[in-house]
């Protein structure tokens, strides 16, 4: 295996000293890479998944370029589904597609159980590629909560108002807690098949939850969401969450027995720790401010940094992925004013 020659991440994400910000940034591989580009006019993303060298390839090419301090495997929250039984197909310019929605409870009851080395060998085999002979930074490997992953499989797709997921949440709710039971045993196993292969870090996206208010989060997810992060834990790698215009979720994340609590661009870090957020934070510059003239990004990217290097155990990030329109350049450029001025600030400040 090969050695973690930056390990700034993980400190990070213990709450421990760094001598600069660690920063990668969401979906950091493809989408605004010519490379990247190429490869999807010969490969869809499932058939660059089921090759491990491509697959690893990609993932480790945003390292290279832009030398972020961490990789984050590529592939998709719907890649485990298939192995439970979800009939699903990313569909280019609409998402993942689901052509067995569930739609009552015996739906529920027919979902399968995933083994990860017979039913997603693949995703193993590009961990333990990049891990063990390529990678000298942490890779990053991830999976989608049970509310984001069952509002694709209830709607049948992407959705604006998660009517039909809601719905089944509110009429349903026997099924439904079961649903999320059947979720979270394939998310552990799934999640300790990658760690157990060389991941060094967890990021669970629940990009959909922020549709939630608190007390239903509360009441339909939050107990889900503390079985898996308590069952994690045990593997010893920093946890971190995220989700996208869930700000006002940020304390329940927090109570979770999890490492890093991911903001997006709408809370600033400062007002998240003003409020009770004391474990480690990602976050948060809104990616849209990558197509502004540099000046402008400069000046956001040092307020962010001032105010999450004002305590330890701070991961710049964005606030959202990265968009096909951002040029490779800027992010590389950013990258290294994050190191250089994060590094600067923290040795003057000791």
């Amino acid at each position: 295996m090969t050695k973690l020659t930056n390990d700034t991440l993980i400190k990070a994400a213990r709450g421990e000293k760094t001598k600069h910000v660690p920063v990668w940034y969401m979906r950091q591989a493809g989408r605004s890479q010519p490379e990247y580009r190429a490869l999807k006019e010969k490969y869809s993303l499932f058939e660059i998944t089921h090759q491990p060298e491509l697959c690893a390839y990609v993932t480790r090419l945003p390292v290279e370029q832009y030398n972020v301090d961490a990789a984050i495997l590529y592939k998709d929250i719907m890649s485990p589904l298939p192995s439970i039984g979800v009939d699903v197909e990313i569909k280019s310019g609409i998402g993942p597609v689901i052509n067995n929605p569930i739609r009552s409870a015996s739906d529920v009851e027919k979902l399968g159980e995933i083994h990860p080395e017979e039913d997603v060998p693949y995703v193993l085999d590009t961990i333990k590629l990049l891990t063990q002979e390529q990678l000298t930074v942490p890779l990053i490997g991830f999976a989608g909560a049970p509310f984001t992953v069952s509002s694709y499989m209830i709607e049948g797709g992407p959705s604006k108002d998660y009517k039909k997921t809601k719905a089944f949440m509110y009429t349903e709710p026997k099924a439904w807690f079961m649903l999320m039971d059947k979720l979270a045993e394939m998310t552990i196993t799934y999640v300790r098949a990658q760690i157990k292969a060389g991941a060094s870090a967890i990021q669970i996206f629940d990009s959909w939850v922020g549709a939630l208010n608190v007390e239903d989060y509360r009441t339909f997810i939050k107990p889900v969401m503390t079985k898996i992060f308590s069952e994690l834990r045990k593997e010893n790698v920093p946890l971190i969450m995220f989700g996208v215009g869930a700000s006002h979720l940020a304390l329940e994340w927090n109570d979770l027995p999890l490492d890093v609590v991911g903001l997006d661009w709408r809370l600033p870090i400062r007002e998240a720790r003003a409020k009770g957020v004391n474990k480690a934070v990602q976050g948060n510059l809104d990616p849209t401010v990558l197509l502004a003239p540099w000046d402008v990004l400069e000046e956001r990217v040092k307020s962010i940094l001032d105010q999450g290097m004002e305590l330890p155990g701070y991961i710049f990030n964005l606030g959202h992925g990265v968009f096909p329109q951002v040029n490779p350049d800027v992010l590389k450029r950013l990258t290294a004013f994050i190191h250089e001025y994060s590094a600067k600030k923290i040795s003057e400040m000791r």
